[in-house]
C-alpha cells in the first residue's frame, strides 16, 4: 500500500482533492432537504440522535423528499467515506515521511495511516443503523448505535486532522 502512495503525483492527489470536494458538495446538496425546525444541523441532527424519540421527531418532520434525499444521502456517503479516508491516508503517509526518518518510526506510520479507514469503518456502522431508522426499524439500539458510532466518527477525524494541519505545518516549517 505505501509503495501506491508514495508513487502518486501531485497532479494524482489534486485530482483526489477535487473528487473529495465534489462529493462534499452533493453531501451539502442533500442535506439542504434535512434541514427543519427538528433537524437544525440536517443529517448530523439525524446522526447525533441518541434517543429513539429524537429520531423519530426527526423522521416526521421529513416529507418525502427529504427521506428520500437522507436515503440518498446515506447511500451517497458509502461512496463519500471512501474518498475521504483515501485522502487523508496520502496526506498523513506524505507528512509522515517528511516528519519520520528512521525504520522505527516509519512502522508507526502503518496505524497512523490507517486511522481515517478506522473513522470510515464506523461511519458505516452508523450508516447501517440510520438506514435501519430510515426503514421504520425505530428501536433504541439502532438510534444508539449510530450515537456512539458517530461520536468514535468523529473523535477520530479530529484528531487525524489536527495530525496533517499540525504535522502539515511542521513540515513546512522544517522545509
Amino acid at each position: 500500500m505505501f509503495k501506491i502512495i508514495s508513487s502518486l503525483k501531485r497532479n494524482q492527489i489534486l485530482i483526489l482533492l477535487l473528487i473529495l470536494l465534489l462529493s462534499v458538495t452533493v453531501m451539502r446538496y442533500f442535506d439542504n432537504f434535512l434541514i427543519t425546525d427538528v433537524s437544525k444541523n440536517g443529517i448530523l441532527s439525524f446522526e447525533l440522535a441518541k434517543e429513539s424519540y429524537i429520531s423519530v421527531e426527526i423522521i416526521n418532520s421529513w416529507d418525502a423528499t427529504a427521506k428520500a434525499a437522507a436515503g440518498l444521502s446515506l447511500g451517497f456517503d458509502f461512496l463519500f467515506l471512501l474518498i475521504y479516508a483515501s485522502f487523508l491516508s496520502i496526506l498523513i503517509y506524505k507528512i509522515s515521511e517528511k516528519l519520520f526518518v528512521n525504520i522505527a518510526k516509519k512502522s508507526l506510520n502503518y496505524i497512523i495511516v490507517a486511522t481515517p479507514f478506522i473513522a470510515a469503518f464506523f461511519d458505516i456502522i452508523e450508516n447501517i443503523a440510520l438506514i435501519k431508522l430510515l426503514l421504520g426499524d425505530l428501536q433504541l439500539k439502532w438510534s444508539l448505535t449510530a450515537y456512539y458510532a458517530a461520536v468514535i466518527k468523529f473523535g477520530i477525524l479530529f484528531l487525524v486532522i489536527s495530525y496533517v494541519l499540525i504535522g502539515g505545518l511542521i513540515s513546512l516549517i522544517k522545509k
